[in-house]
């Protein structure tokens, strides 16, 4: 397959396009390079330097590379941000994602995956969400998800198209082969601020609020390994390829972990200890969100190979290593 994997020079995209090359398919990447890096993607892999909002160049990317397929990562995806600029955030995630719709049926594209959020259900039960679970984003990051979920879904019923929708818990690892990681110098994603402040690379990392309802006071996710949540991808190309029905599925393991535990998980696998401060709550987040993953275990035969946070928090601390000296080596 030739597939457009827009967002492909940054974190997730770029493990997608590793993925890609590895089970033989040719991957073009779309990418403004906002927040991705041109080294990251393969010198054999097309690069378009882009926006997905321009919609004349995703058309004519789409018929020079006679793309089969598109898997769309491109987004901002910040929460406490997108409370502060929430019109920003629709701009980027709504409003240019119906531009890319535009072109994809324009190209007569007709297998389209898309990247979503376990943030579209806003607070959650004790229970793991299942798919079907009321949809209440408590940002606009999640409403911006949201929303697109809603237009690719009344597009693909208009123009025969069919699609995954996967909505990712919390992503964090790197390749276990160590190809490709978080780059991102400002990243919000705990597991990395955590393996930071344990190399020294800050000298302290805050936890946003210990005055939750659980049983530590601080809020509980579901951390996925990023190579797993890959995986999960091509599980869904591969179902589309076969003829399989539009589907949304969650992409998490059906546990979480608190924020505490995982700063006492990355203290004993790094052996340093590090300094977390007490700070206010952060608005938008979530109490405990944690995936039922039923459904994509059972309709994609999806079988996560790292569901173990000493294992992600291992990978995690190998890639931000290597990061470091390949940085004082430029």
């Amino acid at each position: 397959m030739n597939v457009l994997v827009t967002g492909g020079a940054g974190y997730i995209g770029g493990h997608m396009v590793l993925a890609l090359r590895d089970a033989g398919h040719n991957p073009v990447v779309f990418d403004n390079l906002s927040t991705g890096f041109r080294w990251s993607v393969p010198e054999e892999v097309p690069l378009v330097v882009g926006d997905v909002g321009d919609y004349e160049l995703v058309l004519q990317t789409l018929k020079a590379h006679a793309i089969d397929a598109i898997v769309h990562f491109a987004a901002k995806l910040v929460v406490p941000e997108s409370v502060r600029d929430p019109l920003g955030y629709y701009l980027n995630n709504t409003v240019k994602s119906r531009s890319l719709l535009a072109a994809a049926v324009a190209a007569g594209i007709k297998t389209f995956v898309f990247s979503s959020t376990a943030a579209v259900y806003g607070n959650a039960s004790d229970r793991p969400l299942a798919e079907d679970a009321p949809l209440a984003p408590l940002s606009p990051y999640g409403s911006s998800k949201q929303l697109t979920e809603v237009m690719l879904r009344d597009v693909a019923a208009a123009h025969d198209m069919r699609f995954v929708v996967l909505r990712y818990f919390n992503v964090a690892g790197a390749d276990p082969a160590m190809r490709h990681g978080q780059c991102t110098a400002n990243a919000t994603h705990l597991i990395k601020v955590a393996v930071q402040t344990a190399l020294g690379m800050r000298s302290y990392m805050e936890v946003f609020g210990t005055d939750y309802p659980t049983p530590d006071g601080t809020c509980i996710r579901d951390y996925i390994h990023v190579s797993d949540l890959i995986s999960a991808h091509m599980q869904a190309l591969d179902h589309l390829r076969g003829g399989g029905e539009s589907l949304v599925v969650n992409c998490g393991y059906g546990h979480g972990y608190s924020v505490s535990e995982v700063i006492d998980t990355v203290r004993k696998v790094s052996g340093r200890p590090l300094e977390a401060r007490i700070a206010p709550r952060r608005d938008g987040d979530p109490i405990t969100i944690v995936a039922d993953s039923t459904r994509i275990r059972s309709r994609l035969n999806w079988r996560p190979r790292h569901d173990d946070l000493a294992t992600i928090v291992e990978h995690t601390l190998r890639w931000e290593n290597m990061l470091r000296e390949r940085n004082l080596r430029l």
